[in-house]
């Protein structure tokens, strides 16, 4: 007799809307989905009164009364949050080493947000966290090209030629980058300060962009996504966008 595939299945026919159990409880702003699994898997969650142990069951949002703890599972309201990250903190939920993340800089850790892309350890700026995945999605997704600005400090000095290179696109292992928006900054100490505007998510792109042109990153800050700037946010705290800034950011990637 054949084993049965571990994981959810394909949802059941019908026009109801269905989700896994992890994913409601996720989505709910509780916590990640890891730790939904987690919980599911202690007892903590209910379906209709009765615990519910598999984490791909398949639930009927209009239906099912889903609990935590014996306290029913609400929507979480639509959260969009501006943060100035520091360097030196990771964009996880937790780290096992025990180093600072992003988390550790947010106001309310009860509703769980999750990150609109990611800086790496060694980069500032801007950075949205969020609890509304479609809107994450728009402004991820490269087919939405939605323009993300970074200021860098090189290891040396680049002449224009290079920076034109930048401009044109450069070629990466993973393929060649889309043209790009680069500003001459500053010159100090024989290194060169750029602005650059680009429309792609790659990893660690702007960083491989510069070394391939023979030079490092001294120090690396996203600035803005799309019409949505750091302006005076201090380094290390938070503020909500404005609806009119998610309306314009959305309207960005239509």
């Amino acid at each position: 007799m054949a084993s049965k595939k571990q994981g959810a299945k394909a949802p059941p026919p019908g026009d109801r809307p269905l989700k896994t159990l992890e994913r409601v409880v996720s989505k709910s702003g509780l916590g990640s989905r890891t730790e939904a699994r987690k919980w599911i898997g202690a007892g903590r969650v209910k379906v209709n009164g009765r615990v519910e142990g598999d984490p791909n069951r398949w639930v009927d949002l209009e239906r099912d009364a889903i609990s935590v703890d014996d306290r029913p599972l609400e929507k979480a309201a639509l959260v969009y949050l501006l943060l100035h990250k520091p360097a030196g903190y990771l964009t996880t939920y937790r780290d096992p080493e025990g180093r600072p993340t992003i988390y550790d800089l947010l106001p309310d850790r009860d509703n769980y947000l999750f990150p609109v892309g990611r800086l790496d350890l060694d980069t500032s700026g801007l950075l949205i966290l969020t609890n509304d995945t479609a809107f994450a999605e728009r402004l991820t997704n490269p087919e939405y090209h939605v323009p993300k600005t970074y200021v860098v400090k090189a290891s040396k000095s680049l002449p224009e030629e290079q920076l034109r290179r930048l401009r044109d696109g450069v070629e990466l292992r993973d393929g060649l980058t889309r043209p790009a928006i680069v500003t001459r900054l500053r010159e100090p100490g024989g290194k060169t300060v750029f602005e650059i505007t680009i429309t792609e998510g790659r990893n660690r792109q702007v960083r491989r962009m510069v070394e391939a042109l023979d030079a490092k990153v001294v120090s690396l800050a996203r600035t803005a996504i799309g019409t949505v700037t750091l302006g005076e946010l201090a380094e290390g705290t938070t503020r909500a966008l404005t609806q009119e800034e998610v309306s314009l950011l959305l309207r960005s990637s239509a």
